[in-house]
């Protein structure tokens, strides 16, 4: 009798546990295999003006699944990649104060995500050999939270570099993104690849900087993407040939990406859109930058 009583009040209760509880969570989980479907339309999109429009309500949402979900690894990454392609493609050029703070939204995320792939403690105050350690040991199922927290933390350290506490970063930087790229070179069409030519193209070589190194890595971004992602054209010119004083060179990378079809990577549409209207822009600054 006593057992049959608690059964009943078992289910008497369990709708209002759940309501109270793990609907939300519920509805958080359910709504992944949709967020991935919302990741590939929006790169498939070229109406620059409609991309803009829709992707902060985008990424409101991605939050509030967050706050359901804390510590999904799969929402954060969302969030840390949607913060960064919003800020580089929609703000960075016109507001670079906001953009600075959306790049910090979008580390904060990454980070969150990478101690869910076992990257636990501050990596603020952890000391660069300790991080290191600690980043070897990481799987293939951190180098999305690895890339897109180095690519982040690259950009907000970028648009406050007077800061002398965010330059003392960019080792730490460097360590997560190195990773990624022993781990898969290929990610995001090569990406690491893409950020380390940027890492040694955009700096003089007493700061750093290695122009064939530079070369190197823009070549195999390329080739990994057979030449059809636009950005690594327009970073190449952007940052390695103005380093190297090539005009001829930064202006037919940059025409180049200008007057490519539209269709030449459906899969990537909305960024190579976004990478021919910075060319365009970049193009019409050539006499300023030479």
């Amino acid at each position: 009798m006593n057992m049959l009583f608690s059964r009943l009040c078992l289910l008497v209760l369990l709708p209002s546990l759940l309501s109270a509880c793990s609907l939300g969570q519920i509805v958080a989980r359910s709504s992944l295999t949709i967020m991935d479907s919302g990741v590939i339309s929006m790169n498939r999109e070229t109406d620059l003006a409609l991309a803009k429009a829709a992707i902060p309500a985008n990424l409101k949402l991605v939050e509030s699944l967050v706050l359901e979900l804390p510590a999904n690894r799969e929402l954060r990454e969302h969030a840390a990649q949607g913060f960064y392609g919003y800020a580089f493609g929609f703000v960075e050029d016109e507001n670079p104060a906001r953009a600075s703070a959306l790049y910090q939204r979008g580390l904060k995320h990454a980070l969150v995500a990478l101690e869910s792939s076992g990257l636990t403690g501050d990596i603020d105050s952890m000391p660069q050999a300790v991080l290191q350690q600690r980043v070897a040991e990481l799987g293939r199922d951190a180098v999305p939270g690895l890339f897109w927290a180095a690519s982040n933390w690259a950009k907000w350290i970028d648009l406050n570099r007077t800061e002398p506490a965010r330059i003392s970063e960019m080792g730490k930087v460097e360590t997560l993104m190195r990773r990624a790229l022993e781990l898969d070179e290929t990610y995001y069409f090569g990406g690491p690849h893409l950020f380390f030519g940027v890492w040694y193209g955009s700096r003089p070589p007493m700061l750093g900087g290695d122009f064939a190194l530079a070369e190197q890595h823009f070549g195999k971004a390329r080739n990994i993407t057979q030449g059809k992602l636009l950005v690594v054209d327009l970073l190449h010119a952007q940052y390695l040939a103005v380093q190297q004083g090539k005009r001829e060179t930064f202006h037919a990378k940059l025409a180049f990406v200008a007057s490519a079809p539209q269709d030449i990577f459906p899969e990537m549409a909305l960024a190579n859109a976004i990478a021919q209207d910075k060319a365009r822009r970049l193009l019409a600054k050539e006499d300023e930058l030479f």
